[in-house]
């Protein structure tokens, strides 16, 4: 639990975990949330598929100047876009225009496939750019951060609690399923099948539950009062700033020659 709710270093340190933090690294946490945001907020905005690659390639650019290993990042981006495939998938099909090609009697519109393509990019800049900016960031460090920027205590709370105990609930649901399996069950197509799995997830919601009551009775005891201390040594400096506005200044020309583009065309 140390590595979730504090450590003797300052969390500049933890978030590093004791090694020199990457350039993007560098900067103050609080900005570097408030411009994931306003990157994904401006990027969804763009209407035009070269802006929206722009936006993708100043998202690689900033993962470039991060210490994100390229293979798992990727792999990342590509369980997300496992999401949402289908959903592009069906955009040529779902909307009117120019008919380019036909499925089962199904056409495919010029003005489907490229609406697909530009939120497949547009998707993709937002995630690449949110592992960039967010990259290195302990729980702590980003409850802490959120907790800053006035966001509500309670969200804050839930979110920490989520990220140092969803790894608890996995375990114990493996402990579950493990015990099933020694009984000798075996999952089939059958009522008795749905029926061992809602006990399953039932139990887990029991001991969910708790296993929560014992964490809050050992929270009280230790004299929780409903809000955590601050630990951080954040500051926010000048190089911060300069940061802030190149980076705003940057996705704002994009969208207004975006929108330009668009009023000309």
């Amino acid at each position: 639990m140390s590595h979730l709710f504090g450590h003797d270093q300052p969390l500049s340190v933890q978030a590093r975990g004791g090694h020199s933090p990457s350039f993007v690294g560098t900067f103050d946490p609080r900005v570097r949330v408030v411009a994931a945001c306003v990157f994904a907020i401006l990027v969804v905005a763009l209407h035009q598929i070269e802006f929206a690659l722009g936006a993708l390639i100043f998202a690689a650019i900033t993962m470039s100047l991060t210490d994100l290993p390229l293979r798992v990042t990727l792999k990342r981006m590509a369980a997300m876009d496992g999401f949402i495939i289908v959903m592009l998938v069906m955009l040529p099909f779902t909307t009117p225009g120019t008919p380019m090609f036909s499925v089962l009697g199904a056409e495919a519109s010029k003005e489907g496939l490229m609406h697909a393509i530009l939120v497949g990019i547009r998707a993709n800049a937002v995630v690449l750019m949110m592992l960039s900016l967010l990259s290195g960031m302990t729980p702590v460090t980003l409850g802490h951060t959120l907790y800053r920027l006035k966001c509500p205590p309670v969200l804050v709370h839930l979110m920490m609690f989520t990220v140092r105990y969803i790894s608890v609930l996995h375990d114990e649901y493996h402990r579950l399923r493990m015990a099933m399996k020694l009984r000798g069950f075996k999952a089939r197509n059958n009522a008795h099948t749905y029926r061992s799995f809602g006990y399953l997830f039932g139990m887990l919601v029991v001991r969910s539950l708790e296993r929560a009551e014992r964490v809050l009775e050992a929270m009280k005891c230790r004299g929780f009062s409903g809000h955590f201390p601050m630990i951080d040594d954040l500051a926010f400096k000048r190089r911060d700033g300069a940061f802030a506005v190149f980076f705003l200044a940057l996705i704002i020309a994009l969208v207004l020659m975006d929108r330009m583009y668009v009023v000309a065309y």
